[in-house]
């Protein structure tokens, strides 16, 4: 059976708070990469009335089999009660690009393709 690869996006109330959940995620191989885009603007139904904001938005490269695990660490990590999490699934893609989003979801956390601890930006 073919590997499935999705996209995960979720949003922030700051670029900070983006920045952690992308070098979480990666660190962490629970994907391949992480992407900040922003800022954006929102609009949505919060407690009755309907709000609008300034967010970040966070789209991550990962295996639909890291998917459970990437938005656990999303939610623990996230500042939102309730944080957007969506898998998009990618139905097609480089098969370079896609070989390397498993490669790198594959390996342990903290090592490189070489096997040396990956420094984490503090």
């Amino acid at each position: 059976m073919a590997r499935a690869y999705v996209q995960v996006t979720t949003t922030t109330d700051s670029r900070g708070e983006a920045a952690e959940l992308a070098r979480s995620a990666v660190a962490e191989r629970l994907a391949a990469c992480a992407q900040l885009v922003g800022p954006i603007a929102s609009t949505y139904w919060w407690e009755g009335a309907i709000e609008s904001a300034e967010e970040w938005l966070v789209l991550f490269k990962t295996t639909a089999d890291r998917f459970d695990e990437l938005a656990s660490l999303i939610t623990e990590v996230h500042s939102y009660d309730s944080p957007e999490i969506i898998a998009t699934p990618i139905s097609a893609g480089s098969l370079d690009y896609l070989a390397w989003i498993a490669e790198q979801t594959e390996q342990a956390p903290g090592d490189d393709e070489e096997g040396t601890p990956v420094p984490v930006p503090e």
